[in-house]
């Protein structure tokens, strides 16, 4: 394969390939591998497709003229490309953490031999390997030679660390037989140093010594390191003193041992993805600051030296790990985007949740964290909320007592509810499937018309659509406030208000996607064990999931019209876009989805005073020059409430959810002009409000005198405390 010059030769086998398939990693890419139990993807380039296209059809031709020649699949369409690349990318993420099998370890991951030995070298490895008992996976630049594993080595018992130590010895040996090198890639660091006499021989290892010398007499810079190096057994991060506390926490940790927050921090390993600024949706705050505490993997070694007590003696109480996770946007993108899945908006929450255990939160987080309380006595008299929230001076005042970002406008709340609307309105297509709609706090009090769109939408799908019969909230905002014993409360009300409808498996669409993974993700955390959580978890969709797995014959009417589309981060990290494209394509929409990036506003992240300067600068990634640039009859499609209120306070536009845009279809037809309905008149906005009543102004001064009087208190006890 060499002799045709490939720019690219990347080699996996099929331990890896099971590894994707245990963990559910890239399933449909998995699917475009042809048979066999190992692969080598060959990469030709050119002056034009047809040019590298030619290249590659030669090697095939030349191989199928061998004995017993491979099977062999080209990919020439860029998708495909990316795709069965991505199968190669994921090594590191597909051999750490396999269900039901050892914690594997770096510790001889890039070794490398001249590719014509690679055969030979692979073979015997794999003999030694067997000989230890070692399980692993190997993958690698098959065209430099260079093989990356990881290992499940025993780091935490004696006898396991003196394993350890002698196979990387007896696989140096291996590898400076076929006239190989220890470090291919990644460099050999403390874990290889005491090998590398072996490699060089005592001439050049004293020649090492001497140059080192005359730069660093006082043998200050990195002592340990190649010259007189530490042994493969010292300085390990684990080892036999290992024993971190096992503090009782909130989420149970499912995929991890035994549900061990201490295990869960070690998914990072310290790649670095966290450190990207261009692609994907992580780390959104990193981006701005370049501050590697704000990265993923920044914020997790604290969160791991917090566990240990070394250097950070605090433990939950540290201020060092909450300042690192301030900046955190729990967009939920490290889930997705980092290869070890390290979910660290769930970390965030349950750090915060003890951190402020027995004291008062900053007051943000009881103006936004329990906003379906404060939604749910506003909507007693909506009028009268908003003259606190839209009035000029006023709002100020508001603004602050909530620790809200001066530069915020707050949303109004609507004149009637979503679940008002639809009690009034009456149940419709009676007798037909029934589908629960999930009335969600932010889309319920605050833009009922998104509801009222979805109702049209599933009742013109053939459906007949219904509410809970009671008022309910998943706790959404509270996570991001560590308010987690609440919000559990409130799953377990859901679980007991919703149980006819889980045993009955009727399906439940949400509109907000950050809700609807509360569903599918926090729920399973908190409640590991319960039968019922699993099976609502099961039933919950999104409106476009649900169009297109449940309503399988579901056809809307032709929108030819032009739209950006951005995906909100919870959206994109767990339940993915696939189905929201072909929703989008059945409409015959000239769609583009925005490669990557966050809104910035990110729930109340961006309400929040402190925040306002980061959230703007994240949203000014790609979604705000986005907004702006699209031209004024595309629509711009965000199903995301925090999304749409970012584009709508930042840019002279406004965004609609998927289900306005199919309602919008239904109105408009396949050749209504694009000026027939603006977007105001699907989002239809609360006006401004007017000069109050004489009982409003009572009502207002009674209202305003029982906050005050409560945040008095709350202060009074905080200083007593």
């Amino acid at each position: 394969m060499l002799a045709h010059r490939p720019i690219g030769l990347e080699g996996m086998d099929n331990v890896l390939v099971d590894d994707m398939k245990k963990k559910g990693l890239h399933p449909q890419d998995i699917q475009l591998l042809p048979d066999g139990g190992g692969w080598l993807l060959v990469e030709f380039g050119g002056q034009s497709k047809e040019e590298a296209d030619d290249q590659a059809h030669r090697l095939m031709a030349a191989l199928q003229q061998q004995p017993n020649p491979p099977s062999m699949k080209l990919y020439d369409d860029p998708k495909q490309e990316q795709h069965i690349w991505l199968v190669r990318r994921s090594g590191l993420g597909a051999t750490a953490r396999v269900p039901g099998a050892k914690d594997t370890w770096e510790g001889w991951e890039d070794s490398a031999v001249p590719p014509e030995k690679l055969g030979a070298y692979l073979r015997a490895l794999r003999k030694l390997l067997n000989a230890y008992g070692y399980a692993c996976a190997l993958y690698g630049h098959f065209g430099q030679g260079c093989v990356h594993t990881r290992i499940d080595f025993d780091l935490v018992t004696k006898e396991g660390i003196i394993r350890y130590r002698s196979f990387i010895h007896d696989a140096a040996d291996l590898v400076l037989s076929h006239g190989g090198s220890l470090s291919g890639e990644h460099g050999d660091g403390q874990s290889r140093g005491e090998l590398l006499p072996k490699m060089f021989g005592p001439e050049l290892m004293q020649a090492f010594r001497e140059f080192k010398h005359i730069w660093d007499p006082e043998w200050k810079m990195n002592p340990g390191k190649v010259i007189d190096a530490y042994h493969a057994d010292e300085n390990l991060r684990l080892g036999i003193d290992y024993h971190p506390p096992q503090w009782s926490t909130h989420f149970r940790y499912p995929g991890d041992d035994h549900g061990s927050f201490s295990h869960a921090i070690m998914r990072c390993v310290g790649v670095g993805e966290c450190r990207r600024e261009h692609v994907g949706t992580m780390c959104p705050s990193y981006r701005v600051t370049r501050e590697e505490m704000h990265s993923t993997r920044g914020r997790a070694r604290l969160l791991f030296g917090m566990l240990q007590g070394d250097p950070l003696t605090d433990g939950w109480r540290s201020e060092h790990v909450r300042e690192a996770l301030d900046l955190c946007l729990s967009c939920k993108g490290s889930k997705s985007d980092c290869p070890m899945q390290v979910d660290m908006a769930t970390y965030k929450a349950e750090f915060l949740s003890h951190h402020y255990a027995g004291r008062l939160h900053p007051r943000q987080a009881y103006a936004m964290g329990l906003i379906y309380w404060w939604a749910r006595l506003a909507a007693l008299m909506p009028d009268v909320a908003n003259i606190f929230t839209q009035t000029p001076g006023l709002r100020r005042v508001t603004t602050w007592l909530g620790g809200i970002a001066p530069q915020r406008r707050l949303p109004a709340f609507a004149p009637q509810t979503f679940t008002q609307w639809f009690r009034q309105r009456g149940p419709r297509n009676v007798g037909h499937p029934q589908v629960l709609l999930w009335p969600d706090t932010f889309n319920n009090y605050f833009f009922p018309a998104v509801g009222q769109a979805a109702v049209e939408v599933l009742e013109a799908a053939g459906y007949q659509v219904a509410i809970p019969a009671q008022s309910l909230c998943c706790g959404r905002p509270l996570y991001d406030f560590g308010m987690l014993k609440l919000a559990k409360s409130l799953l377990r009300q859901i679980i007991e208000t919703l149980r006819p409808q889980i045993e009955a498996g009727v399906p439940i669409v949400g509109l907000e996607p950050s809700c609807v993974v509360v569903f599918r993700d926090e729920l399973g955390n908190l409640f590991s064990n319960d039968e019922d959580a699993r099976r609502l978890s099961q039933h919950v969709y999104l409106l476009s999931e649900f169009l297109t797995h449940e309503a399988e014959d579901y056809q809307p009417p032709q929108l030819q019209r032009q739209a950006v589309v951005h995906g909100h981060c919870h959206h994109k990290a767990i339940m993915g876009m696939d189905a929201e494209a072909q929703v989008l394509s059945k409409l015959g929409l000239d769609y583009h989805v925005l490669d990557s990036g966050c809104c910035g506003m990110a729930g109340s992240f961006g309400f929040e005073a402190g925040h306002y300067d980061v959230s703007l600068a994240v949203g000014e990634h790609e979604l705000l020059p986005a907004g702006r640039q699209a031209d004024k009859d595309t629509r711009i499609i965000a199903d995301g409430f925090s999304c749409r209120e970012q584009i709508a306070q930042t840019t002279d536009r406004q965004a609609l959810h998927l289900a306005q845009v199919l309602q919008m279809a239904l109105h408009d037809g396949p050749h209504g002009p694009a000026g027939d309905y603006p977007e105001t008149h699907y989002l239809r906005q609360v006006d401004a409000p007017q000069a109050p009543s004489p009982l409003a102004t009572v009502a207002c001064v009674g209202v305003g005198a029982l906050a005050g009087g409560l945040l008095l208190w709350g202060w009074w006890q905080a200083r007593r405390h």
